[in-house]
């Protein structure tokens, strides 16, 4: 399915389709609901349609990504242009802008952004991580023009998978940043990967409780996904996919559940906030925000 080559150096969108589920990275999170609805003679037709809404968005995304790389690149430009010029006011800005790091003080805001990265976000992840990237830019614009320090805000992104991942990649956590182009730099090394139906969200969470115990604690909680969390029953099943023994040697040696993390943030506080992407998971994240003081998608 798709076209086999790519450019030199790219990498090709040829994908072989062996099982119902390797859909998913097409149909998104109701692939399940969605194939006995398209077999027979509407199933090259529905995949086909399901695939150009997928490029579209790609699409899409990118045009997110080349707004933002335009504005980073008329800066450069003017840097040149004051260099060339001999204009040490804006040299010494330019400078102090981009190299300034995150400067976490007691008094700022921390927001933990918690993003699904399983293969059922294919189509949804480019646009969703540009669009993360553009909240954060638009916050720093908005203390700007209120006269406040751009420190006083600081975000985290953390994108969680499923146990069919390893343990380095289960969990994947950028540092704390003041500055947008840091965590695109870092969403732009991640990609999604198969997750098997509902997720673990638990360990997005878990990482969200760890976070709440440093000096430092966070302010809030964003979670962006289109798949519900694991059930407890399903924690225990696909844990046993590497093992027990294997989990043991690592960070997540414990086993948890999302309702349990959660509750450790709500006697803390701390409001988590649920954006579903597909009703599938719907109930879910409205459950996940009211219980915890946030808003959901449609609130």
């Amino acid at each position: 399915m798709g076209r086999g080559g790519a450019r030199q150096g790219d990498r090709g969108s040829y994908r072989m389709v062996l099982l119902d589920k390797d859909l998913e990275w097409v149909l998104d999170a109701a692939w399940e609901e969605d194939i006995p609805k398209i077999t027979g003679s509407a199933l090259y037709a529905a995949l086909n349609k399901a695939r150009n809404t997928l490029y579209e968005s790609k699409c899409a995304a990118k045009e997110v990504g080349i707004e933002q790389c335009r504005r980073e690149h008329q800066a450069s430009r003017n840097f040149m242009n004051a260099l060339s010029e001999g204009k040490m006011d804006i040299i010494k800005r330019f400078l102090f802008n981009q190299n300034r790091g995150a400067n976490i003080n007691s008094g700022s805001s921390c927001t933990l952004l918690l993003m699904d990265a399983t293969d059922s976000m294919s189509s949804l992840f480019s646009a969703t991580k540009d669009t993360a990237g553009t909240m954060f830019e638009h916050t720093s614009v908005v203390l700007e023009e209120k006269g406040l320090s751009k420190d006083v805000f600081s975000m985290q992104f953390a994108v969680y998978r499923n146990y069919s991942s390893r343990d380095n990649k289960i969990l994947e956590v950028s540092s704390w940043e003041t500055k947008a182009n840091n965590l695109r730099a870092f969403m732009n090394t991640i990609s999604p990967e198969r997750g098997h139906l509902n997720v673990a969200i638990e360990v997005g969470l878990w990482h969200a409780v760890k976070e709440s115990e440093l000096e430092d604690s966070i302010s809030q909680v964003i979670l962006i996904g289109n798949t519900s969390a694991n059930t407890q029953q399903e924690v225990l099943e696909k844990r046993a996919h590497f093992g027990e023994a294997y989990w043991k040697q690592t960070k997540f040696h414990k086993l948890t559940y999302y309702e349990l993390e959660l509750q450790k943030l709500k006697e803390k506080s701390i409001p988590v906030h649920a954006f579903y992407l597909t009703d599938s998971a719907k109930e879910n994240f409205q459950r996940i925000a009211r219980g915890m003081g946030g808003h959901a998608a449609d609130d």
